[in-house]
């Protein structure tokens, strides 16, 4: 997104602040003085009498968004079946580490990814953009993708077919459903997670990677229809945005409307 909140958020609580503190610290004792010299009611500057209204409000806004969670809505298939398209979901932005919002500077030092988190990252070849995959390589493992089956430091991932991808309908299942899409659940130890696979649509490069430090690889759980670290490369420690943890909204579309049955989801 070129548009960024997190600046705008910051540069109005900067502003609100300054203009409340300067008035207080410089203006405010004079104004009342000569309103109540002239037996007058103290009347504040629009200006001061929004900034101090304003202030507390959006410096809550920022400190939550920033430090706590921050809500995104999913915009693609990506990550079926965990996260479908017009999922809203919350993202701990806590756990891997308290960033300075809009200039991304560490200040304290949370936790690391683990295997099978999924996580919101600033895209690597476009920082504007935010994605979201699940974390397959930590820093040091040589991940390898070959005919669908994913191997881990030499090691293949168990996964057991569960059936024939079914959403329900609409269109996530029909392009699921043409391209023969079978669902998987995988075992990553502490996560196990479900997945598709559709060979057909397949377009993902196979091979090795070798995660280098301070690097993750992630790949989306709609495994052939999926644009991630085997095209890219690992996402940098510094792109972390945070881990996606629950599913507060979901929307269909107008023809199918509120899914009342994902609100309230916790991602795994």
């Amino acid at each position: 997104m070129e548009f960024d909140f997190a600046a705008v958020l910051l540069a109005l609580t900067v502003f609100t602040g300054v203009i409340w503190a300067v008035d207080a610290l410089f203006f405010r004792r004079a104004r009342v003085a000569r309103a109540v010299a002239a037996g007058e009611k103290p009347h504040e500057p629009t200006l001061v009498d929004y900034s101090r209204s304003l202030f507390p409000v959006i410096l809550a806004v920022l400190i939550f968004r920033s430090f706590i969670a921050e809500p995104f809505r999913i915009p693609s298939g990506s990550m079926m079946p965990t996260l479908r398209v017009g999922d809203f979901i919350l993202v701990n932005k806590f756990a891997y580490g308290l960033r300075l919002p809009a200039f991304n500077t560490k200040i304290l030092d949370t936790g690391e990814p683990r295997r099978g988190d999924v996580v919101v990252f600033r895209f690597p070849l476009d920082p504007k953009q935010d994605y979201i995959k699940r974390v397959i390589g930590l820093p040091g493992d040589t991940v390898t993708v070959r005919n669908e089956q994913v191997y881990i430091n030499g090691k293949p991932v168990p996964t057991a077919l569960v059936g024939p991808y079914d959403d329900g309908s609409g269109k996530e299942s029909a392009l699921v459903e043409a391209n023969a899409g079978q669902l998987y659940r995988e075992d990553l130890g502490r996560v196990q997670n479900d997945l598709i696979e559709m060979p057909d649509l397949s377009r993902a490069p196979q091979g090795s990677w070798k995660v280098p430090p301070h690097c993750y690889f992630a790949m989306g759980d709609n495994r052939d229809n999926s644009y991630d670290s085997r095209f890219w490369g690992c996402v940098p420690e510094q792109n972390l945005v945070g881990r996606a943890f629950f599913i507060w909204f979901s929307w269909r579309g107008e023809s199918r409307g509120i899914d009342l049955k994902r609100i309230g989801t916790i991602i795994h």
